[in-house]
């Protein structure tokens, strides 16, 4: 049988403590899958049509610059603890130049995603889904 992801990279009984030090481009990695998945159900039971329509709105979430939009406006609302993932995923180098991104706007999208992947790590959907609710709010201008 086929490990998941989570069990592939040995992360699935992990402390807290241990899951703070996973590079933060795996975190990134994962987040960012995360992140959209959770950004597809919004865009389908909100939006619908085909599936173009749902493509082009959920870009609009997902984008470089919109997720460091998102990252920026919840700095001074998330925990410390939670900027910090931010900040290391920030500050990584991926070796990978955007095509389509300002290059801070693309790192700290990265950060963004970090976050995500660690809640995401630690099992805490319930944190996930706060802050996803709140980008979407960011996004959407409400």
């Amino acid at each position: 049988m086929e490990k998941t992801f989570i069990e592939y990279m040995n992360l699935k009984n992990k402390s807290e403590g241990e899951i703070k030090f996973v590079s933060p481009l795996v975190l990134a990695y994962i987040g960012d899958a995360v992140y959209e998945v959770y950004i597809r159900e919004y865009v389908l039971y909100n939006y619908g049509g085909n599936v173009n329509k749902l493509h082009k709105i959920a870009t609009k979430f997902v984008k470089a610059g919109a997720q460091a939009k998102i990252a920026h406006t919840l700095e001074k609302e998330i925990s410390e603890e939670e900027w910090h993932m931010i900040k290391r995923g920030r500050n990584q180098k991926s070796g990978t130049v955007p095509k389509n991104a300002d290059l801070t706007d693309y790192k700290y999208a990265t950060g963004f995603e970090t976050l995500i992947g660690y809640l995401y790590l630690l099992g805490n959907t319930n944190r996930i889904k706060e802050i996803v609710k709140r980008a979407v709010q960011i996004i959407e201008g409400n």
